[in-house]
C-alpha cells in the first residue's frame, strides 16, 4: 500500500470520531488505532539508566472512560437491531426531515430505519425482521459502537 494513501487513512482517523480503521486491498492489511494521548504518555514510562528498578514508581495508566451499554435484562423485549459499524447515527435524512421511524411504527423488512455516517459515506440501517418499532435506544447526532443496539422491533 502506498505511503500517501496511509496518510490519508491517519488524517481520515484524525478528523473523525472513530477509535479504530482497517482497510484491506487484496492481501494488504492496514489498522489505525486511536490511543488517548494520557493513556500513550502513561504507558511508556521513562526510566534512568543508573537508577535501580525497585526505587521508580511508574504511574498508573490513565482510567479508559467505560461506555455505558444497557445489560440485556434492561433492553425491552423483541428483536434487537444493532449498529454494523461505528460512526454517527441519524434517525432521518436530513436535519429537517422526518424521523424514519417513530416508537409504535410498524416496519417491514428491509425498510430503512436509521442511517449510520461513517467515513463521509451514508449507510442505511435496515429492519431485519417485520413488527413496531418497540424503542430507539441512539439518539439522532449520536456516536455509535459496532454491535451497539440502536432499535427494538416487537
Amino acid at each position: 500500500m502506498d505511503l500517501r494513501k496511509i496518510k490519508k487513512l491517519i488524517d481520515l482517523l484524525e478528523e473523525s470520531n472513530l477509535a479504530e480503521l482497517e482497510i484491506k486491498e487484496g492481501e494488504e492489511v492496514v489498522r489505525l488505532s486511536r490511543v488517548p494521548k494520557a493513556t500513550m504518555a502513561a504507558a511508556v514510562p521513562v526510566t534512568p539508566a543508573h537508577a535501580p528498578r525497585e526505587s521508580i514508581a511508574t504511574p498508573a495508566p490513565a482510567p479508559i472512560a467505560a461506555i455505558a451499554v444497557p445489560a440485556p435484562g434492561a433492553l425491552p423485549p423483541g428483536h434487537v437491531v444493532r449498529a454494523p459499524m461505528v460512526g454517527t447515527f441519524y434517525t432521518s435524512a436530513s436535519p429537517g426531515a422526518a424521523s424514519f421511524v417513530k416508537v409504535g411504527q410498524a416496519v417491514k423488512a428491509g425498510d430503512t430505519i436509521g442511517i449510520i455516517e461513517a467515513m463521509k459515506m451514508f449507510n442505511q440501517i435496515e429492519a431485519d425482521v417485520a413488527g413496531n418499532v418497540v424503542a430507539i435506544l441512539a439518539e439522532n447526532g449520536q456516536p455509535v459502537e459496532f454491535d451497539e443496539p440502536l432499535f427494538v422491533i416487537g
